[in-house]
């Protein structure tokens, strides 16, 4: 097999003069005729065509960040003295019928007939193969100034697929993808099916954490509820909640999947490019501080039930769609479309009380400006925090030399706020610790029953089209809800849309949605703000609440932020 000419990254580094690490001369599995120059360096593996015409002397050169593995083996016939090293990458290609680029497989297989010995060929291929892995790792371990670390041994990674999401593809799509994209970056993984609701969210409540790396979830948002709440209601919460994280898009909304693929800075793809994508992420292996919200339901003030949050909080029209675009299942992500078409038709309002504490009134301290206004100019994002990292692909079969995988050193980071107009907010009593409720406290919040503090907006408006608020960037594939929101910025994007607005204007609002643009809406009954709290309490009689698409006890619910306390695998 010829090596492929690709269009990989274009690495930073081409004109500087780079060590080669190793050199030889190769032929491939196809052709044994033809020769290629390989040479490796810190960076880049470059392979060009041997031939005696300039012309003929094609080239290619891949980045190494772009590759998630690399394994030599003997030859299937005993006749044949010579080893084999195959090497995996996933650059971004031109796509063949659209425009745009996406990652796209590439596998170069290459011949080493060094010696008459077979063993020695197959050190040799060993060599180049463990170099190969090792000069990948390195591309990855120092980024930004900061070094990733590796979490325990074993870095084995439980792999949870719930095969009814979605269009009930999830199994198929895993096996079809997935599995060979681990294999290929050496992830050692055990496969467990979910066989009912809450089967993942008991599972990991009671399972030996210390057995694993990393807890994927290959589903639709749901199941990684389950495994959130799971590891919260652990008596060792703030342990297991440092558990590495990781999302593979296998249901119909996939709204963290195609957040941590925005987060990349990767264009936007289609569903089997998305897999694709966050399979590449996971194998990269790179983990990210992500907040979670703690969300409280108050039917029972004197017993609230306490959730926890990744991704958003929603009530009226787009709760609606959600729950009532389930008839429509079958069709994937564009149950949706025909959920909001649905809805539009029979446009509800509904009534209830908004309150939230602005981001900028926080620990008695206010910087002296307004919430934001989201029909105005939207804000620009948050500057990210150093992220910590989850055991390489690599690095979970072949370690690199005096760098064993060992415990993550649990680091604590702080943003500074600046502020030049300060005063003293009313002190909050923080909320009663029950008992039953696990997690951090609640400290900006106080129990439904009381009145909000003093020092938060309440809403004078008491009808309301929608409310949302969100705490990663998409919430589905291809809605980019919330465009300036970070895995860890600490805030929740809250977005409000009050009565009077029109049904084209709403319909306006979603299509722009897709791309992001709906911020900069001039519609007056559309308000987003940036709070690090918020409390609603639904006057009307029936409604739906959802908290991460999931529906809820309705009835009185309040939130607070909890910045960076998970850990997801994505590549910021």
């Amino acid at each position: 097999m010829e090596p492929k000419i690709t269009e990989s990254d274009p690495p930073s580094h081409r004109n500087r003069i780079t060590k080669v690490l190793q050199y030889g001369e190769f032929t491939t599995t196809g052709n044994r005729k033809v020769r290629y120059a390989v040479s490796l360096t810190e960076r880049d593996l470059t392979i060009q065509k041997l031939t005696s015409t300039p012309a003929g002397r094609s080239k290619v050169v891949f980045n190494l960040r772009d590759c998630v593995g690399c394994r030599a083996f003997s030859a299937d016939d005993n006749a044949d003295a010579g080893a084999y090293f195959s090497v995996y990458f996933y650059p971004f290609k031109r796509r063949w019928m659209s425009s745009g680029v996406a990652r796209q497989r590439v596998e170069q297989c290459f011949r080493v007939a060094l010696f008459q010995d077979p063993r020695a060929n197959l050190e040799e291929a060993e060599k180049w193969a463990g170099t190969i892995r090792e000069s990948s790792v390195r591309q990855q371990h120092l980024r930004n100034r900061v070094l990733y670390s590796e979490v325990h041994r074993p870095c084995s990674v439980m792999l949870l697929v719930n095969p009814h999401s979605g269009k009930g593809q999830a199994l198929s799509l895993f096996t079809g993808h997935v599995q060979r994209m681990l294999n290929e970056a050496g992830v050692p993984h055990t496969l467990v099916i979910t066989e009912r609701q809450n089967h993942a969210r008991e599972l990991v409540r009671e399972a030996d954490l210390s057995q694993w790396g990393a807890l994927v979830i290959m589903s639709g948002d749901g199941l990684l509820f389950e495994v959130v709440n799971g590891l919260m209601e652990r008596e060792d919460w703030e342990e297991a909640i440092q558990t590495p994280l990781g999302i593979l898009p296998g249901g119909s909304g996939n709204a963290l999947a195609a957040s941590i693929h925005h987060y990349s800075g990767a264009q936007p793809v289609s569903s089997e490019e998305l897999l694709i994508s966050c399979g590449f992420l996971l194998c990269k292996g790179l983990v990210s501080r992500m907040d979670l919200a703690s969300v409280h339901l108050g039917s029972s003030p004197s017993n609230p039930t306490r959730l926890f949050s990744f991704l958003s909080l929603a009530w009226g029209f787009v709760a609606d769609v959600d729950v009532e675009s389930e008839k429509y299942r079958h069709v994937g992500a564009a149950r949706f479309t025909m959920g909001t078409l649905v809805r539009l038709a029979s446009l509800r309002v509904y009534k209830g009380r908004l309150a939230y504490l602005p981001v900028d009134v926080v620990d008695g301290e206010e910087d002296g400006q307004s919430p934001v206004s989201l029909e105005m100019t939207s804000m620009s994002p948050q500057h990210q925090p150093p992220s910590s990292a989850f055991c390489s692909s690599t690095l979970l079969c072949q370690p690199l030399k005096d760098s064993p995988c060992q415990n993550t050193a649990h680091l604590t980071f702080h943003n500074s706020r600046n502020s030049n107009n300060t005063f003293k907010a009313k002190k909050r009593e923080p909320m009663s610790a029950n008992a039953t409720l696990t997690g951090p406290p609640d400290s900006l919040l106080v129990p439904l029953d009381q009145p909000v503090p003093s020092d938060w907006v309440v809403v004078p408006e008491e009808d309301f089209v929608l409310m949302l608020a969100m705490y990663q960037s998409h919430l589905a594939k291809d809605l980019y809800a919330a465009p300036d929101s970070t895995l860890d910025d600490g805030l929740i994007h809250l977005i409000y849309v009050r009565a009077g607005i029109s049904r084209t204007a709403l319909l306006r609002f979603f299509l722009a949605m897709e791309k992001g643009t709906h911020l900069a809406n001039n519609s007056p009954h559309l308000v987003y703000t940036r709070v690090r709290a918020l409390r609603l309490e639904p006057y009307s009689s029936k409604g739906v609440i959802t908290v991460d698409g999931e529906v809820v006890e309705y009835g009185p619910v309040q939130a607070q932020v909890h910045g960076g306390i998970a850990r997801l695998i994505t590549r910021l």
